[in-house]
C-alpha cells in the first residue's frame, strides 16, 4: 500500500528522502510519485529485503550497516549509499522485471 504523508517522510528522514518502505507500507513525499516506477521498484526491493530478514532484523542490520559505513566513509550521504541494502535497490530500481527474477538473499552480493 502506498501512502502519501510529506510531514511524516520529513519527521523520519529529515529532507532527506522521496520516499520510505515500512512494510508493508510505502510512504511517499508527494501524490505524483505513486506513479516513479523506478521509485517505487526501489521501495518494493527494500519491501523483499525486509521479509527475507523478518523485518526487525532488517532495520536492525541497516542500522549497524550504516554506522559501520559511517565511520568508513565519514559523510552521511556516501554511508547510506554503501549500505548493502540501498546498494542493491538502486542498482536495479530502474529494471522493473528485477523482483521477477531476484534470486533470495540478494543484497549479500552488495556487503
Amino acid at each position: 500500500m502506498i501512502l502519501v504523508s510529506k510531514r511524516f517522510l520529513k519527521l523520519l528522514t529529515g529532507n532527506f528522502a522521496q520516499a520510505i518502505a515500512l512494510y508493508p507500507f510505502i510512504i511517499v513525499e508527494y501524490k505524483e510519485l505513486k506513479d516513479d516506477a523506478s521509485i517505487i521498484n526501489h521501495e518494493l526491493i527494500h519491501h523483499r529485503q525486509q521479509r527475507e530478514l523478518l523485518v526487525i532484523v532488517f532495520y536492525l542490520w541497516y542500522v549497524i550497516e550504516y554506522i559501520f559505513r559511517r565511520i568508513q566513509h565519514k559523510t552521511h550521504y556516501e554511508a547510506y549509499l554503501n549500505i548493502s541494502f540501498e546498494r542493491e535497490a538502486y542498482q536495479n530500481d530502474k529494471n522493473l522485471n528485477y523482483l521477477k527474477n531476484r534470486k533470495a538473499w540478494s543484497f549479500f552480493k552488495y556487503f
